[in-house]
């Protein structure tokens, strides 16, 4: 596998909002933060493209609302905000594709010559799946780092529940299976971009 020299990394709404478990159940993979950080930490030393997504929920009750601290990056991600010698990109959004976002993600790719880009971030089977089956759809060469992804419990209808595990692995079937994104480990990925 190849990562390109401007391989963009989108880091998809990683937001204090979602550590407010009272709101959103259980979630996944522990480990995801950890993941995402040394994601963000490896594009920037090699001065790759970093996006930044950040959610503005319309919804009055959401802990990503504007004007609520929810609506913040979470600390480590903003912290290296800025930091990196490549190109970097805010993008803000209420629906769950980034390409549907501000500024148009799509047309700042294409102007920088980027056909290749990483996601990583929350949650993993709503808008970093949306992003991924979108950047494929529009032509993008989409990888996405799994395990530097996160989710939580959920109720369908028929009163049909999924546990975050269940519902992260279905995404990663989907998106990989069916040829929206190639679905990797953070370490496949550190270890191609090195």
């Amino acid at each position: 596998m190849e990562i390109a020299e401007n391989t963009a990394l989108v880091v998809v709404d990683v937001q204090k909002g979602f550590e407010e478990a009272g709101f959103w159940g259980p979630r996944n993979n522990p480990g995801a933060d950890d993941n995402i950080a040394s994601l963000i930490d490896e594009w920037q030393s090699t001065g790759r493209p970093v996006v930044f997504v950040r959610h503005d929920s319309s919804k009055p009750q959401s802990p990503l609302r504007p004007g609520y601290v929810g609506n913040d990056f979470k600390d480590y991600v903003e912290q290296r905000r800025g930091k990196g010698a490549g190109r970097e990109l805010l993008i803000t959004k209420t629906v769950n594709s980034a390409f549907l976002g501000t500024p148009d993600l799509a047309a700042w790719l294409g102007a920088q010559g980027i056909a290749q880009v990483v996601l990583a971030g929350i949650q993993t089977n709503m808008c970093v799946e949306t992003t991924a089956r979108m950047g494929g759809n529009l032509g993008f060469d989409v990888l996405v780092a799994y395990d530097a992804t996160y989710t939580f419990d959920l109720e369908g209808p028929f009163g049909w529940r999924r546990t975050a595990d269940e519902l992260a692995r279905a995404s990663a079937v989907s998106l990989h299976g069916g040829g929206f994104a190639r679905v990797l480990t953070t370490r496949e990925i550190v270890d191609a971009a090195g």
